[in-house]
């Protein structure tokens, strides 16, 4: 699988004085979509960190374009744009609907991942995680 989407319920610790979700939870919005995208392809983030393969991010390109506020349903959209021999990138869109019904894109990003071992030295993405991730 190489799509997934899920919405989510912006709870008020999620917002700062301002009444807008704190750009840090975005990236909680990212890891919880990666994580949903892994399972609803037949993977285990558990299963793997057990083996001694640890998947850690090593860069993040986030564009806010509008906030987010207590109570919003939002739409995480994640998709797997590339794969390599040492790196996952995932793109995400964070969406809320217009009150006529439109979708309104509030962020867009791009996550980097690479796989290290317990000594925190990179390997190779495993095939199979290569094999969940492939087309449908």
């Amino acid at each position: 699988m190489k799509h997934h989407s899920l919405e989510l319920r912006v709870r008020y610790d999620e917002c700062d004085p301002m009444g807008f979700v704190h750009h840090s939870n975005y990236l909680r919005y990212f890891e919880i979509g990666r994580t949903e995208l892994l399972r609803a392809s037949g993977g285990c983030y558990r299963e793997m960190e057990a083996s001694g393969q640890l998947v850690v991010v090593v860069r993040v390109d986030c564009r806010y374009k509008r906030p987010a506020q207590y109570d919003d349903l939002i739409t995480v959209q994640t998709s797997i744009a590339r794969v390599t021999a040492a790196k996952i990138i995932h793109e995400y869109t964070i969406t809320r609907k217009t009150p006529s019904g439109q979708p309104e894109t509030l962020v867009d990003a791009t996550v980097t991942l690479a796989v290290i071992d317990r000594d925190g030295k990179v390997q190779r993405v495993p095939q199979a995680l290569l094999d969940q991730y492939e087309e449908e």
